[in-house]
């Protein structure tokens, strides 16, 4: 079906959608050679083993980019990284302005300062205002969820309106923050709601997520009954359940010193607008020496066990004024985010052969998740009532689940998509109309680029089979002009036998070499393609593995 003029709405996930983290989506309106394309959210998501050495995993924006005079702005729905982390380094590629709330504002501003970066033209919006980006009417609609001001936008088209709920969940009793706005939510689905491109993170458990005043009062508990020092790692962005943690620590009679660069930025983001207000002041690194250890409660960063953050420093031992000793406390104020678990399972055994108690979810209500469990997705359906239900910000296992609990609860249809599919959502039924290009860039040190713009293929060969440089000189008659330089690393020191690994492949190179007629030695190339060869089948036949081998000739 299509209307006279041509105008659809149309909705093109880049990231987010298939995965956790990386969200980036696109909606689109008109007809079909002229859309006006809106950005929602500018994620990352976080590198694994087989990335050495990358910093972080961009989306891929080919597509946006061929179409950028047709984009009229980007619009955040808040600052978590997987939302916002991938603005800095993308906006000069995009440059066009952003839309964001003050909190999501002065952590970016934050972010640039400390990491570098283009100033990013931005615009600010609070929750409950509408406004205009090109031909999309936005309404900002406030939501809870694990930081300060996220919300969900009502994008509102001649066509239909879409609600794009962001990450989000119903909490009765937020630390901080409004409730989530079931008014707005009922009122706009009472005008009539095409489709809800929803949050499914959740979708897997059943019941209700518990409020952050629950977890408020379970870290209060735990902080009361300990003897020595409590640590407490939690994500720095969550700004509820740092106040949550200083009020229980206050109540308790305890001093708060902070640990982590990332950490101290949203805290000093956060006190600029008011969020911890009437709380007593951090103390400092230098106050630790004079805080009895039952007086003190240590606020850090590290609960995925990241290498560098406070609590790891902490299990190894290595901070220059501090240290926890047996008898003390840490608490993991988080969920674990698949692939981190080895990381955090090492530095739990570093804490606890130190003779260090750890609490986590489970222990006791320390943590509750930002996202919506099923009762809470039925909620907002009941509140929307959608004519399409896409899930989306999910692995397949998330997005199949919420679409089975949106199809049992009466939404006349769910779209399962993924990354680079292009939907309409409006005139008529949901339909699958296009596949756009999408993937993965990584940013690499100073470099944005794909695997193997950044080198990360040869990369991930080097750190299994490790590296041969082999440097040949041949004399004016192609003899060689004595043995072969040859330099291994990441290679077996030696064979079964005990031979030398340097020496059985310097041999296989001076061979290879010998063995081709002189005449034929003119040929610089199959010198050296020889030579590599020999290389890597003597490293087999000694050690089973065949490593990179570069051979250099010179006469």
């Amino acid at each position: 079906m299509a209307v006279k003029n041509g105008n659809e709405l149309v909705f093109c996930p880049l990231g987010g959608v298939g995965e956790i983290g990386m969200n980036f989506a696109l909606y689109g309106y008109g007809p079909e050679r002229a859309r006006k394309w809106l950005i929602v959210d500018v994620g990352v998501t976080f590198p694994d083993a087989q990335l050495p050495g990358v910093d972080l995993v961009l989306p891929d924006t080919r597509f946006v980019e061929s179409q950028l005079d047709n984009v009229v702005g980007i619009i955040i729905t808040h600052a978590h990284e997987d939302h916002y982390g991938a603005l800095l380094d993308l906006w000069p590629r995009l440059k066009k302005r952003v839309w964001m709330t003050p909190f999501t504002a002065g952590l970016l501003e934050a972010k640039r300062r400390y990491e570098g970066g283009t100033e990013v033209d931005v615009e600010i919006y609070r929750a409950g205002e509408r406004f205009e980006i090109g031909p999309f009417e936005i309404e900002a609609i406030a939501v809870t969820h694990s930081i300060p001001e996220p919300v969900s936008l009502a994008i509102r088209t001649p066509v239909g309106t879409v609600i794009h709920t962001g990450d989000w969940k119903i909490d009765p009793a937020p630390t901080i923050g409004p409730v989530t706005d079931e008014d707005r939510f009922r009122a706009i689905g009472d005008e009539g709601v095409a489709a809800l491109i929803c949050d499914s993170t959740n979708a897997l458990r059943d019941g209700e997520s518990p409020s952050e005043q629950a977890v408020g009062q379970g870290l209060r508990e735990v902080i009361e009954r300990a003897s020595g020092r409590v640590a407490v790692t939690t994500f720095s962005s969550n700004v509820g359940r740092i106040r949550s943690i200083a009020e229980a620590a206050r109540d308790a009679g305890r001093q708060v010193l902070v640990l982590g660069s990332s950490l101290k930025r949203v805290i000093n983001v956060a006190t600029e607008l008011g969020y911890l207000e009437g709380l007593p002041e951090f103390v400092e690194e230098q106050d630790y020496a004079y805080i009895p250890r039952e007086n003190l409660v240590i606020l850090c960063t590290g609960s995925q066990g990241e290498p560098r953050a406070a609590l790891a420093k902490l299990a190894r031992d290595e901070m220059k004024n501090l240290a926890l000793t047996p008898g003390d406390t840490v608490v993991y104020s988080s969920r674990v985010i698949p692939g981190n678990e080895k990381a955090i399972l090492e530095i739990k055994n570093q804490l606890i052969e130190q003779g260090i108690k750890i609490i986590e979810d489970g222990d006791a209500l320390v943590h509750v998740s930002g996202h919506p469990r099923r009762n809470e997705l039925k909620r907002m359906y009941e509140w929307v009532r959608p004519q399409i239900l896409v899930p989306v910000h999910g692995e397949a296992a998330h997005l199949v689940a919420q679409g089975a609990l949106g199809a049992m609860s009466g939404i006349p249809h769910v779209a399962q998509i993924r990354n680079g599919d292009m939907i309409r959502l409006a005139p008529g039924p949901a339909e699958i109309i296009d596949q756009v290009p999408f993937g993965r860039v990584f940013k690499d040190g100073k470099l944005i680029g794909s695997e193997e713009e950044v080198g990360i293929r040869d990369r991930r060969k080097l750190s299994y089979v490790g590296h041969v440089a082999v440097n040949v000189v041949l004399d004016d008659r192609y003899d060689l002009a004595g043995d072969p330089d040859l330099v291994a690393i990441g290679v077996a020191k030696a064979n079964r036998s005990g031979e030398l690994m340097e020496d059985v492949m310097l041999s296989a190179a001076i061979g290879a070499i010998e063995s081709i007629p002189r005449a034929r030695r003119k040929d610089l190339d199959l010198v050296a393609e020889a030579a590599r060869r020999a290389v890597r089948g003597a490293a087999n036949d000694a050690w089973g593995k065949k490593p990179i081998v570069t051979v250099f000739v010179t006469r």
